[in-house]
């Protein structure tokens, strides 16, 4: 292939629309949890990620699926679980049975604050969505999106 073969052209186009999309789905969804919640994009992600872990086996993520759950470093990650931790939305303490480990909840006060922003970040993704639907670049891409069935 050659770095004009229209099979790669073709290619970069969809990365290109994808990345496109993606932007505007996280601005929509950023300016609603920023204005209603104070909360970015990534606090929102971090805090409903943290909020799923469970105790007993397992249940507690490592700092890395976290940052990788969250699509950010290592580095980013605890300077952001830092930065929550200040507010009081989240809490750390040490893993009772390896004491090198250290586990983060969301506190009470995380978990109301995820409960009143569930629901806006829900419909700024909706709104999203149907903005780009209208889009025919972006169109089959939100199908795309809006077919595929993950597990909660």
């Amino acid at each position: 292939m050659s770095a004009t073969d229209p099979a790669l052209t073709a290619l970069s186009q969809s990365w290109c629309a994808l990345s496109l999309l993606h932007g505007k789905i996280e601005a929509h969804i950023e300016r609603a949890l920023q204005s209603r919640h104070g909360l970015s994009v990534r606090e929102y992600s971090l805090l409903d990620v943290l909020s799923r872990q469970h105790d007993g086996a397992g249940g507690h993520l490592q700092m890395k699926a976290v940052a990788d759950a969250v699509v950010l470093s290592q580095s980013a990650t605890t300077r952001l679980v830092t930065r929550l931790e200040d507010r009081g939305l989240l809490a750390r303490y040490l893993c009772p049975t390896d004491r090198r480990g250290i586990y983060t909840n969301v506190s009470e006060a995380g978990l109301k604050l995820l409960d009143e922003a569930r629901p806006t970040n829900d419909i700024a993704l909706r709104e999203a969505l149907d903005e780009a639907a209208r889009n025919p670049e972006l169109a089959p891409l939100v199908r795309v999106v809006e077919s595929v069935n993950l597990p909660a």
